[in-house]
């Protein structure tokens, strides 16, 4: 037993080489664009049947299914003109020049209302190229043959087509018609292209030329129309605006009659007849206030004052000389001091009186001239506006008078914004385009071609090439064994003496040398031969390798240890009926058990059932010694074991032997069981001293492209006729 840290040393060898790996796949992705040209080349075959099957389908369908269609142009050359808005000459002007308008002309070239006025025309509903409804199709194919049975079994019935309404076959005549035509601006210009596509080039060249005549004549009609509607409404707008007229001058005439008002001048004076009355009146109430104030003063003075007080308030001369007497007279002077002050002071009442009503009296006629003012001021303003309201609709209506006898004058004078440049004569074939439709299916075939070829190396898992499986595990190939041609497993034998210079020979020698060469101090004796799964060729391998280490004169030991299958009878017809688990229980002798098969020159230890365990019979020490034994008797003793992901009994035998030829069925074996299969190997402490890629298919090589490049077997598939037997 080796111990675990060579099993851990043994692990971080496989995980090293997992990395190495995986960075190669890494940069491979990156910049192997000489893998993706040589993925295509490998393929070339299958991207030429695409293309070629695409090629042969475009062509039928160009030349056999295709209906051809013919087309025809028709040419019309467009008046523009500015739009002028103030102007009512804008409704006989061209067309805008802008590139809104003009597609907008395109649009209504396309309209339905043309093309409803086209079928009309041309009766286009009673032309089954247009109108699908005519063709009897009649039911489906398979109606018949269905029919009775899903309505026996489920009661079902196919439902009968409805009868068209003409409606809906004018409807669908009308989209039919406007899908076979297009129209186009010419860049640069005013030119429209008119074209229509249909199965008939004198039918096509009809329909293109009768709807350029259909658009002039509905271009003349639009404007007909408009011209008519505006002949109408002008009409009818300058009668409205002559009633709003003779209602204005009414109104001035009436407003003039009630009012008193003459002009603005006469205005102006009243205005200044008000100011200098403001300004009479406003001295009157002052000079009316200051006599208020004075009467008031001087009835305080006679309730209260002195005789100095009341002279010095009113210097009056009398009261000045009844003053002076005072003082010669008695109570009879003072008394005609205050008689005299008491009738000034009356007289001072009337003049202050007086003044308040001048004040009021002059108040009241400012107050009346400023109504008088204000009313004829508000006349003065409405009379203004109704006169400007009147000028105005005069203009207008002079306006519209003169545009309306225009209108009238130039009634049938519409000519159209489009002329014909140059009217359909013939058809031309245009479709189907047979060179084009076979170049496009040979590209669309090629790329389907190359994505499946892209796909099948996407979702291919198994090896190929020696270098593949090399790169994948970090684990070198030791041999390339072609496909073996025979029917049956008992051919083998005789298939290997009657034909020793075979390629399959040759591969089997090769290894052979491989296995002798791989250690060259201490050549293996005990070779394993396993794989992952059945069926990889593993025991093939054991029994070609057995048959050439024997024609070098070795003594050989060929063991069978698939005690479960027991492939080997299948091989040899002539062995015992006891094997190796008689030989480890010693039942019989070693000699009895042990045969030489004379076509193989070699001996042969069978398999044989066992009750105890397969892995717990090759893991006892009776197994080691025999093994043991064997190696002091023969020079090679070679062991065909059971896969290593079927059962563990490969990772048992593993232990007793000197090198492990791990067989991996070319194009077959995934890259998962692989792995698995080492790393269960590793877990046990075995190390793989080489992968034989088996079962390799000539003409898949050549298929993929590996005829001379990547297999060594590829170069004996190519040039070895000469000196291999088929």
């Amino acid at each position: 037993m080796r111990s675990a840290v060579g099993t851990q040393i043994l692990l971080q060898d496989y995980a090293r080489a997992g990395r190495n790996q995986k960075s190669e796949h890494i940069g491979d992705d990156e910049i192997d664009l000489l893998e993706l040209f040589g993925s295509l080349w490998r393929g070339k075959w299958i991207i030429l049947l695409c293309a070629l099957l695409a090629g042969l389908g475009g062509g039928y369908y160009a030349f056999q299914l295709a209906v051809p269609k013919y087309s025809a142009q028709t040419t019309l050359a467009i008046q523009v003109g500015g739009s002028q808005i103030v102007d009512i000459d804008s409704v006989f002007s061209g067309v805008s020049a802008d590139t809104v308008s003009l597609n907008t002309e395109i649009e209504v070239i396309k309209s339905r209302k043309l093309g409803e006025q086209l079928v009309r025309e041309l009766n286009l509903t009673a032309d089954a190229a247009f109108n699908p409804y005519l063709a009897d199709t009649g039911p489906a194919f398979y109606e018949p043959y269905l029919e009775p049975y899903l309505k026996d079994w489920f009661g079902f019935e196919f439902p009968e087509e409805p009868t068209p309404t003409e409606f809906q076959q004018f409807d669908r005549t009308v989209v039919n018609a406007m899908s076979a035509i297009s129209a186009s601006l010419q860049r640069d210009t005013y030119v429209f292209t008119l074209s229509a596509k249909t199965v008939d080039p004198q039918k096509s060249v009809l329909l293109v030329n009768t709807l350029a005549q259909l658009y002039i004549a509905d271009q003349i009609a639009v404007k007909f129309e408009a011209t008519e509607n505006a002949v109408t409404w002008l009409s009818e707008r300058v009668t409205e605006l002559e009633i709003e007229l003779k209602e204005k001058e009414d109104a001035i005439k009436d407003l003039r009659s009630r009012s008193n008002v003459v002009n603005a001048e006469v205005l102006a004076g009243l205005n200044q007849q008000a100011n200098d009355i403001q300004d009479r009146l406003q001295s009157l109430r002052e000079t009316a206030e200051g006599a208020t104030t004075r009467l008031e003063r001087l009835r305080a003075l006679q309730l209260d004052g002195s005789p100095e007080e009341i002279l010095e308030a009113f210097p009056d001369p009398v009261l000045q000389r009844l003053y002076n007497d005072l003082s010669d007279g008695g109570p009879q002077r003072l008394t005609l001091f205050d008689d005299r002050f008491a009738l000034l002071v009356d007289r001072e009442a009337t003049d202050t009186q007086r003044a308040l009503t001048q004040a009021e009296s002059l108040s009241a006629s400012y107050d009346e001239l400023q109504t008088r003012i204000a009313l004829q001021t508000q006349d003065l303003i409405d009379l203004q506006q109704l006169e400007r309201e009147a000028e105005a609709t005069r203009i207008l209506y002079d306006t519209f008078l003169a545009r309306l006898k225009e209108t009238t004058v130039q009634r049938g004078l519409q000519e159209a914004d489009a002329r014909v440049l140059s009217p359909a004569i013939n058809g031309v074939y245009v479709e189907p385009r047979k060179s084009r439709i076979v170049a496009l299916s040979l590209i669309l075939g090629s790329m389907l071609g190359v994505g499946i070829v892209l796909l099948q190396q996407f979702l291919h898992n198994g090896f190929r090439t020696a270098e593949d499986l090399e790169r994948h595990t970090g684990i070198g190939v030791m041999g390339q064994i072609p496909r073996i041609p025979i029917s049956k497993r008992e051919a083998l034998i005789p298939y290997l003496n009657d034909k020793p210079t075979s390629a399959a020979s040759e591969a089997v020698r090769n290894l052979r040398t491989s296995v002798m060469l791989s250690n060259i101090d201490q050549p293996p004796k005990v070779i394993m031969s396993t794989s992952s799964i059945p069926g990889e060729g593993k025991t093939t391998q054991a029994i070609a390798l057995a048959k050439n280490f024997a024609t070098l004169g070795r003594s050989v030991l060929l063991i069978e240890c698939d005690i479960r299958r027991r492939t080997f009878s299948r091989y040899f017809k002539t062995a015992p009926d006891c094997g190796i688990v008689s030989a480890l229980s010693r039942r019989r002798p070693l000699d009895e058990i042990v045969f030489h098969d004379k076509a193989l020159c070699a001996d042969v230890l069978m398999g044989e059932k066992s009750s105890v365990n397969a892995a717990d019979l090759f893991s006892s020490d009776r197994f080691q010694e025999f093994i043991g034994n064997a190696r002091k008797s023969y020079d090679v003793i070679i062991i065909d074991t059971p896969p290593v992901l079927v059962v563990p009994d490969a990772r048992v035998i593993g232990q007793a032997v000197d090198a492990i030829i791990y067989s991996v069925a070319w194009d077959k074996t995934a890259k998962a069981q692989v792995d698995e299969g080492l790393r269960q190997l590793a877990g046990a402490n075995l190390k793989v001293a080489g992968f034989v890629l088996s079962q390799i298919d000539p003409k898949g090589m050549q298929r993929y492209g590996y005829g001379g490049r990547y297999s060594a077997y590829g170069a004996y598939a190519k040039y070895g006729k000469h000196y291999y037997d088929t």
